[in-house]
């Protein structure tokens, strides 16, 4: 096989973000937790209006970690690390399935800006691997902390009866908790407090706020 040029690179990434924002990306071979959850109770339109929403946020927030993991990837320095960041992505890609069938199931649509959100994290994984691979998987840890976060909230916002919706946010918790923990035990290093408290929170406000509407 051929070495591949800067632009070879160049055209993949760009094949992989359509795949991600306009298409079905590929995942693994986990089933989607809904499946086979019955609800208790029907669905109101406030309900199904609430859920579409959340789960828009959560959607764009798998666009996010795929363009983030990209970047990283692309720039990382091992191989070992590399690949890890390419399993994590074919994980979230199935997030980013599950929430996407969802969004249909009630009715809703996926957020308008996420092409922007895809590019603007490819962006910073990007440069977070070029600062070192310990910085990158940092960046992972704090990452996956403020997705957890909003997960919970999304939870305890969920109506008691919404079991499908509940299901899919259970797992995709569970599975950043992992990416976050794997992240730290291959050396990632823990990112400076004015990024883990000020930066990250206001990146993720921003994220969760634009497209609870658009």
């Amino acid at each position: 096989m051929r070495k591949l040029n800067l632009l070879d690179k160049i055209l993949i990434e760009v094949d992989q973000s359509l795949r991600v924002v306009h298409a079905t990306a590929p995942t693994t071979e986990r089933p989607n937790p809904a499946e086979g959850v019955q609800e208790t109770a029907p669905l109101t339109d406030e309900e199904r209006t609430l859920i579409g929403r959340l789960m828009r946020i959560n959607h764009t927030g798998e666009v996010s970690a795929q363009g983030l993991y990209r970047g990283q990837a692309m720039t990382a320095n091992r191989d070992d690390i590399r690949e890890q960041m390419d399993r994590a992505a074919m994980e979230e890609n199935d997030h980013l399935n599950w929430t996407d069938k969802r969004l249909q199931e009630v009715g809703s649509r996926k957020s308008l800006l996420n092409p922007f959100f895809y590019w603007g994290s490819f962006t910073i994984g990007a440069l977070a691997g070029k600062i070192g691979d310990k910085w990158s998987l940092g960046f992972v840890k704090e990452t996956e902390d403020q997705v957890i976060k909003h997960l919970e909230e999304h939870i305890n916002r969920l109506p008691a009866h919404a079991l499908a919706d509940m299901a899919i946010l259970q797992k995709m918790k569970e599975d950043e908790a992992h990416h976050g923990d794997v992240a730290m035990q291959s050396g990632g290093a823990k990112l400076p407090f004015p990024v883990r408290k000020f930066l990250m929170p206001l990146m993720s406000k921003v994220m969760t706020k634009s497209t609870y509407y658009v």
